[in-house]
């Protein structure tokens, strides 16, 4: 197996992974009638992208994620290069072989960093895609995504669910230290105290084990505990003044 698909296993058992992919399964298996489309969100730093990386792999979905900078056009052009399709043609052209592509296939479509698209002529592209097919699209976004898509209704109203992302567990960061410690026992108490300081980011956490991996290899030791632990934790705060 690869690197790639050794990661994708090892994330499996995080908890929003789990959430996203559930989603992801609920609205391919909708019944005959019901909307569609559906929306996981949550902070910064909660493991959104993991999951959507996850889902992509488990559902083949097609996966895209939304650059600040992009028009309608460059949505299309990307979405059709994740098809394999070749980017061209007007807007109108592509959004309906975009459309053909995901009804024939049975695919869900993944739009992470969706909170980008909460522009009429954007979201309204995405919902002309949504027409086009009737296929299963989830968007990922920050926290209020869902409060940002209730002035465009047409949208808003093809929602099967909204799913919010949880903070990391302490299981979750079990399962993270196992991938980014390999090799090497982080203690019990050092876990708990590293999971607390993380404040709910997967993100922070990975930061934190990757500084106890690499205190372990300065010191040599196979084990780290809350006692080896001389520095402080990464917590996303920013650092005092200097005076």
């Amino acid at each position: 197996m690869n690197q790639d698909h050794n990661q994708v296993n090892s994330i499996a058992p995080l908890r929003n992974v789990s959430l996203f992919s559930a989603l992801v399964e609920r609205v391919m298996n909708r019944a005959p009638g019901l909307p569609g489309m559906a929306v996981f969100h949550g902070y910064s730093g909660y493991g959104k992208t993991f999951s959507a990386t996850y889902a992509a792999n488990k559902h083949r979905a097609y996966h895209v994620q939304v650059k600040s900078v992009w028009t309608r056009k460059s949505l299309c052009e990307a979405i059709m290069r994740d098809m394999g399709l070749p980017p061209k043609g007007t807007i109108p052209a592509m959004v309906e072989k975009i459309g053909e592509e995901l009804s024939l296939s049975g695919r869900p479509l993944i739009i992470d960093e969706a909170d980008h698209l909460v522009r009429q002529v954007m979201i309204e592209a995405v919902r002309d895609i949504y027409e086009s097919s009737q296929a299963a699209i989830i968007l990922i976004g920050e926290e209020y995504l869902p409060n940002k898509l209730q002035p465009f209704e047409r949208v808003h109203g093809r929602m099967l669910d909204w799913v919010p992302a949880q903070p990391v567990s302490a299981d979750d960061a079990r399962h993270l230290a196992a991938l980014y410690c390999r090799g090497i026992e982080v203690g019990q108490r050092l876990l708990e105290a590293l999971h607390g300081a993380s404040n709910g980011s997967a993100r922070r956490v990975c930061v934190n084990l990757d500084r106890v991996r690499e205190l372990a290899l300065a010191s040599g030791k196979k084990k780290i505990d809350l006692d080896d632990w001389t520095g402080g934790f990464f917590t996303g705060n920013p650092p005092p003044s200097r005076s």
